[in-house]
């Protein structure tokens, strides 16, 4: 990542230049400065020749200093490249700038500076000796944090200073690189869900390609199809350019529910709710997509991500990673909603079966409880984690009537299909992702022991 190509270090307007110069006297060019004025005064008023030359000279040192600085044309590249661009929040980046001297003269002491946020740590500042024309010189530096986000690193910049140390100028660079926080994902256990096939369709579409010529479907010739694939019998037929349609095996779907709500929600920080439920729909989509599957993230406020096209599910498994990329980019910045409901995420699954369904709910009252329900009727499996508030809250125990309420919800969700499992503070998601996969198991034995007329057994646990 470039933070700047060749970038002149002197000014286009001379006399801006010289007041900028000017203004950047250093302590040591204001008290020479000063110094000489005052002996010259003292000259003049004791008629002492040998004091004015002193004073002259006192004076003129500083200001020559400047005009040598102003009129030194040196240029300067610099680059920035950051390994990696996307980490996780907590983990370490390593930022590299390079510096290269693409004038014919050599430069004199340059001090490098970087501009990060606070977040980040520390502003980074490096002394750099005289570097020789077409040299280079290569520092890094480490940037951290805690808090997932985008934030922007530069524009880089050089100040200039001349061998005696009376003056010093700054020049920055234009461009800058950002750096994505993303939230911390966790590695899931491979448990196999309500509702969850493999990651693709097995015998429902077969590739066309492999039938005869009585059973070939042939469509239009677009730009970019392989001139292989042409069905010369269609083409003469029709009198256009035919080529085989193929279709490739259907990918099972998947869609994780992030509920942003801000009245869903208490407390702030890494370790409130709703952080953990950001935490927990990256960890889940990172896993679904790495077990095959066509997965989208989607919001309490409709918004799907990556798109809209094909229902806003990623494409092909060659698109999984940048898909992947782009939906943790969102969870990196994702804020609360303003939104009191559900609806809107409720009118995006009713379009169609959506296969397998995996929620994060904050607070649930009983109107939004109902909505969720009737989610389950759009999906072909529906497993929610949610952060009741009652647990997550701040400030005073919860009341026995705020836990029993909280508790019919979760009937509720349950009875109507979800694989409904609370989480407490402090529990990762890979226990509950397991809990979830023993409790769809229980579930599955007791309708199976109703079936063959014999009790069901729900195993325990912990």
């Amino acid at each position: 990542m470039t933070a700047g190509g060749p970038a002149a270090m002197d000014d286009g307007d001379e006399k801006g230049g010289l007041r900028a110069a000017l203004s950047g006297l250093t302590t040591r060019g204001r008290s020479f400065l000063a110094a000489g004025i005052a002996a010259a005064i003292c000259a003049y008023v004791l008629g002492q020749a040998d004091l004015l030359r002193v004073g002259l000279l006192l004076a003129a040192l500083p200001l020559v200093c400047v005009v040598v600085l102003v009129r030194t044309r040196y240029r300067v590249a610099g680059t920035r490249r950051l390994t990696p661009s996307r980490v996780p929040a907590g983990t370490e980046a390593r930022v590299h700038l390079r510096m290269e001297n693409v004038s014919r003269m050599p430069t004199g002491l340059l001090m490098l500076q970087d501009r990060v946020p606070y977040v980040l740590g520390p502003r980074p500042r490096f002394v750099l000796d005289r570097v020789e024309a077409g040299g280079r010189r290569e520092v890094s530096y480490r940037v951290r944090s805690d808090l997932r986000g985008r934030y922007p690193l530069g524009p880089l910049q050089l100040r200039l200073s001349d061998p005696f140390g009376m003056c010093e100028l700054t020049r920055s660079f234009s461009a800058y690189d950002t750096l994505v926080v993303i939230p911390r994902t966790e590695p899931l256990p491979p448990v196999r869900l309500a509702g969850e096939a493999s990651g693709y369709g097995e015998g429902r579409q077969r590739s066309l390609a492999l039938a005869g010529d009585d059973d070939v479907i042939p469509r239009g010739y677009r730009h970019g199809d392989d001139l292989r694939r042409v069905h010369w019998r269609s083409t003469a037929r029709y009198g256009e350019l035919m080529v085989r349609r193929e279709e490739q095996p259907q990918r099972a779907r998947c869609t994780v529910l992030l509920d942003t709500r801000r009245i869903a929600y208490q407390g702030t920080g890494p370790d409130s709710a709703f952080e953990w439920a950001v935490s927990g729909a990256a960890s889940a989509l990172t896993h679904m997509l790495e077990r095959g599957f066509a997965v989208r993230l989607l919001t309490d406020d409709g918004t799907a991500v990556p798109g809209e096209g094909a229902s806003g599910f990623a494409g092909s498994t060659q698109e999984s990673a940048e898909s992947a990329g782009l939906m943790l980019d969102t969870l990196a910045v994702v804020d609360h909603s303003d939104g009191s409901g559900l609806s809107r995420a409720y009118d995006v699954l009713r379009g169609g079966n959506e296969g397998l369904l995996i929620a994060f709910f904050g607070d649930l009252d009983e109107e939004q409880a109902a909505v969720a329900a009737r989610m389950r009727q759009r999906s072909g499996g529906a497993v929610a984690f949610v952060l009741d508030s009652t647990d997550w809250g701040q400030g005073d125990p919860p009341r026995a009537g705020a836990r029993e309420a909280s508790g019919q919800r979760l009937r509720l969700l349950r009875e109507s299909g979800w694989t409904a499992v609370a989480v407490a503070p402090g529990t990762g998601l890979a226990r509950c992702w397991q809990q979830a996969g023993h409790q769809d198991v229980a579930a599955q034995s007791a309708v199976g022991g109703a079936a063959d007329g014999t009790t069901g057994f729900s195993g325990g646990w912990s």
